[in-house]
């Protein structure tokens, strides 16, 4: 799915590819729903263009890579939000496709790429969850200089977000557009992951979700969501009511599958599953 829209004089498309959960053992009732999609932002003007996160795989990554090149416009910068390998994973092959690109993240989250593509971290963790899809080479961004930079005369804002679904996120917001790319601290009728998340990280994320509020955008464009997402400001308030009702099930509930059976009840239609039942379980392992 791809979607297109104008606005002073840069333009924003989405690119989404849809993928299988990472989560095992979930229980069964939801398997129409076991399956999460990535998205990727394209941010360009008349000659250039940046691009907002990768894939995971190099099929994807492949098909982003066709599609990019479709636009006839310069890849300038590849911008990641953060450092879990669904939304970097993909800079080896895009900057050989696009060798006049930058990779470009804060230094917090080239230090965290850096731990995640450690040969201990994926034997342990990534190649588990993501058999067969990660890439045999791996690419970690350059640091970035300050907090913003332009496309165009156009300028694109970091935003420090802290911990949301991992520590050091970030998200990119462009005034010109009213445009907030939001990575993962916003999820969209998709659960939220909270495997990597305690009590007080939640807090943190809560409060992240204030600081994309305090924005005002008019549209949030977000890393996990439906297949063809309005791209609504709403989801900021989705966002904490579902972080709000988890952290209150948490402390009302005994088991993982307590948590997981009761937080269904309040969301029964969101993609990805597996996501709440890992969460749940991470949940009760912290407690």
């Amino acid at each position: 799915m791809t979607d297109a829209h104008n606005q002073s004089e840069l333009q924003w498309e989405l690119f989404i590819r849809k993928r299988a959960s990472a989560t095992q053992g979930v229980p069964p009732g939801k398997e129409e729903l076991t399956w999460v999609a990535n998205t990727v932002t394209l941010i360009s003007g008349k000659h250039e263009a940046v691009l907002v996160d990768t894939f995971l795989s190099d099929v994807h990554n492949a098909e982003l890579a066709d599609w990019i090149d479709s636009k006839g416009k310069t890849l300038r910068m590849i911008y990641c939000t953060h450092a879990h390998p669904d939304h970097f994973f993909g800079l080896t092959m895009l900057l050989s496709r696009f060798p006049d690109a930058e990779a470009k993240a804060m230094p917090n989250v080239v230090a965290a790429m850096r731990a995640t593509s450690s040969p201990e971290e994926l034997e342990r963790n990534w190649k588990r969850r993501f058999p067969g899809l990660v890439p045999e080479h791996l690419t970690v961004a350059q640091s970035m200089t300050g907090h913003a930079f332009e496309l165009e005369g156009h300028e694109l804002q970091v935003v420090d977000m802290g911990h949301t679904d991992t520590d050091d996120t970030t998200g990119l917001y462009i005034p010109s557009l009213d445009l907030l790319i939001a990575g993962d601290v916003v999820y969209n009728e998709t659960h939220a992951f909270l495997v990597e998340t305690d009590r007080a990280g939640r807090q943190a994320w809560l409060a992240a979700l204030e600081k994309a509020a305090s924005l005002n955008p008019k549209t949030v464009i977000v890393g996990h969501g439906p297949l063809e997402p309005d791209n609504s400001p709403a989801h900021i308030e989705a966002t904490r009511r579902y972080i709000l009702d988890f952290d209150r099930l948490d402390r009302e509930t005994e088991t993982a599958e307590e948590l997981y059976d009761k937080m269904l009840a309040i969301y029964p239609d969101r993609v990805n599953p597996g996501s709440l039942w890992g969460s749940a379980h991470a949940a009760k392992k912290i407690a």
